[in-house]
């Protein structure tokens, strides 16, 4: 083996490493929202391969607003299902759309694309 195969046999192992870490082993980041004036706990969620932030935590029994911008028109974006709650809303492309919800019980409770391919996580308590 010559020096350049060794090398990029060495570089494609720590590429694909990185990778392996950085999509299944990175540590997430949850998001604490507040309350505003308007008594509503308000987060903005941007809506580009995934969404972001993905993990936001609220306090029960206070009403939640989450602003979805859809910065893309991947078919799979277009919609976001929040299972536990039997809601879900259309999210136009470039646009900001407002989902309310009021969440009494504390817990974990996810919402996703149509496809199931992009998620998030909502924790109160």
């Amino acid at each position: 083996m010559t020096i350049d195969q060794i090398l990029v046999i060495i570089g494609s192992i720590s590429f694909a490493s990185w990778v392996a870490w950085y999509f299944w082993f990175s540590e997430k980041k949850a998001i604490m929202i507040k309350s505003g004036q308007d008594g509503f706990q308000e987060a903005v969620i941007k809506v580009k391969g995934g969404y972001s932030p993905d993990i936001l935590i609220f306090e029960t029994g206070k009403p939640i607003k989450l602003n979805f911008i859809r910065e893309e028109t991947a078919a799979c974006s277009e919609e976001v299902i929040f299972s536990d709650f039997n809601k879900k809303a259309t999210l136009t492309p470039y646009k900001t759309i407002p989902v309310e919800l009021k969440i009494d019980q504390p817990g974990e409770y996810g919402f996703q694309c149509s496809m199931g391919m992009l998620k998030g996580k909502l924790i109160v308590h």
